[in-house]
C-alpha cells in the first residue's frame, strides 16, 4: 500500500510552472495538477483524485493560499477541490462541484482499482466519493485570473464536458488546456460530450499562438505538436467506424 507521504510528485517546469501529480495512478487515469506562481497570487489548476489531502502534501500550497480553478468536473480533476478556500468553475458545472455524485463525476465508471499502479492506503473503491466544494467564483469564457504579473484568459472548451475550460497566458503563450486536448487518447463519450461542441472548441484553440501547451493528462508538448493532434482529432472524427476512446 502507497501512504500519503509517498502519493505526490512535484516537478518545477520554466516560468514558475510547477507539475503536481499523482504517480501512483496509471497515465490514462492520472491528472496532471498545475501550479503557477504569480507576484501577488497563486493559481491551482485541477486537484486530482482526492484519495489523500494535497494541501499538506506539496510545500508550494502552505505557502499561500492559492487561486483554485476546475478545469472541469471529473472525479479526477476536483478530488481535492475542498481543501481550498477560492474555488472557481465555469457556470456549465458549477452544480456539479456543489454537489459531486459519483454518477455526474464519471467516478461511477473509472474510479476503481484499475486506475492504480501502488494501491493508495485505505482505498475502497466502492466508497470513493468527491467532497462538496460549492465554488466561490463562478467562471465565464472571457474572464481572467490575475495573479499580479500574470493574467490568464479564460477559454470556454465545452466538448469533453460542458464547462470544460482553458486558461491561456497571451504573454508567454502559455496554456493550460485541460481535458479538451492533451497528448494522449481523448474522451469524447461522456455522458454530457457533445461532438459538435468539440470541434468547436478544437478551431478555437488551433487559432491561439500558443508555444507551450501544458494538458490535463500525460506531458507538456509545443505548437507543432498542437496542431498535429487537433489534425489527428479531426481525422478521426471523419474516419468510418473511428473511436478517439479506447477505453
Amino acid at each position: 500500500m502507497t501512504t500519503a507521504d509517498q502519493w505526490f510528485e512535484a516537478i518545477r517546469f520554466a516560468d514558475n510552472v510547477t507539475l503536481i501529480h499523482e504517480p501512483w495512478i496509471k497515465p490514462y487515469f492520472r491528472c496532471n495538477i498545475w501550479h503557477v506562481r504569480g507576484r501577488d497570487a497563486d493559481l491551482l489548476f485541477d486537484t486530482g483524485l482526492g484519495v489523500f489531502p494535497l494541501r499538506g502534501a506539496v510545500a508550494k500550497l502552505a505557502e499561500r493560499e492559492p487561486i483554485c480553478v476546475a478545469s472541469h468536473t471529473h472525479y479526477d480533476h476536483i478530488g481535492g477541490h475542498h481543501e481550498f478556500a477560492c474555488r472557481c468553475v465555469h457556470a456549465a458545472e458549477a452544480g456539479i462541484l456543489t454537489c459531486p455524485e459519483n454518477h455526474l463525476t464519471l467516478a461511477d465508471g473509472y474510479a476503481t482499482d484499475a486506475m492504480f499502479d501502488g494501491f493508495p492506503a485505505g482505498w475502497d473503491a466502492a466508497s470513493y466519493r468527491v467532497r462538496p466544494a460549492p465554488p466561490t467564483r463562478v467562471l465565464a469564457d472571457g474572464d481572467v485570473i490575475d495573479l499580479g504579473d500574470r493574467q490568464f484568459q479564460v477559454v470556454h472548451t465545452p466538448g469533453h464536458s460542458p464547462g470544460g475550460i482553458a486558461l491561456w497566458e497571451q504573454r508567454t503563450g502559455t496554456l493550460l488546456s485541460g481535458d479538451v486536448v492533451y497528448d494522449g487518447p481523448l474522451i469524447t463519450d461522456t455522458y454530457h460530450a457533445d461532438l459538435g461542441d468539440y470541434d468547436r472548441s478544437m478551431d478555437r484553440l488551433d487559432a491561439l499562438p500558443a508555444a507551450v501547451i501544458h494538458g490535463g493528462h500525460f506531458g507538456s508538448f509545443g505548437r507543432t505538436r498542437l496542431r498535429q493532434l487537433i489534425s489527428e482529432y479531426r481525422a478521426g472524427r471523419h474516419a468510418p467506424g473511428c473511436h478517439l476512446n479506447p477505453a
